[in-house]
């Protein structure tokens, strides 16, 4: 299921306890008028209003709120892994010690491939920070299917390239994540028919690798462009 709304309207309908698994990629608000490097093109960082802390009322508040509600919507035992960078992930951390969620890892994503600085005074942006909690109960965590994936105990670092140009030919989302990532985090912590939630699904990877790997999905998608790309590449399965 897709819906072309925003995400707290959305989530105030679903029904308590009623979700297996979500996948939370929020607004950074790194849109601050900077640049960056992509595709071997200076550009800027803006993305759009959705990710300018000036455009909400209260962009703490914001962020409080979707927690909260996923919070409500999670069943006992459920997995929710919400990414981010330094812009982001300490108010993420705060507001789920607040609401009572157990913190269970921060994986680092490590990029194998970033782009190059622009100016030379600090260290090259190479990773994003995943933090994984749970709400109170026994939680899924199929050991063996991460074991398998290198032949040993699945660390807390994972090093996977940005997104391959072939999982935008639907079009292109400037904070698309990989679908090596999001088809390890569901095979982790979900089973086979569970519902996997994404409340900012953007081009829909969460939904399309849930689909893939026999998984119901609910993804949610305020901006008509990203929603209609998500359809169209949901709908090629």
């Amino acid at each position: 299921m897709l819906y072309n709304a925003d995400c707290i309207e959305i989530l105030k309908t679903l029904r308590p306890n009623s979700i297996d698994l979500i996948f939370v990629d929020p607004p950074y608000f790194l849109s601050n008028g900077g640049k960056s490097i992509h595709s071997g093109k200076v550009v800027s960082v803006n993305k759009g209003d959705w990710d300018d802390k000036s455009k909400y009322d209260n962009h703490l508040q914001f962020t409080k709120e979707w927690l909260q509600q996923s919070f409500r919507v999670l069943k006992y035992g459920g997995s929710i892994w919400i990414s981010g960078t330094v812009h982001n992930i300490f108010d993420v951390k705060k507001y789920l010690d607040e609401i009572g969620f157990k913190i269970i890892n921060i994986v680092v994503w490590h990029k194998s491939d970033p782009p190059p600085l622009i100016y030379k005074n600090k260290l090259k942006f190479s990773y994003e920070l995943i933090i994984w909690a749970k709400k109170d109960g026994k939680h899924t965590f199929n050991y063996q299917d991460m074991f398998d994936i290198n032949g040993e105990e699945m660390q807390d670092v994972w090093t996977i390239p940005a997104v391959q140009m072939s999982e935008k030919k639907f079009g292109y989302h400037p904070t698309q994540k990989p679908e090596a990532l999001l088809e390890r985090i569901i095979k982790a912590c979900s089973n086979i028919g569970d519902t996997i939630l994404d409340p900012f699904s953007g081009s829909g990877t969460t939904c399309y690798v849930a689909k893939r790997l026999n998984r119901k999905y609910i993804g949610i998608e305020k901006e008509k462009e990203y929603f209609n790309i998500s359809k169209r590449r949901i709908d090629s399965i």
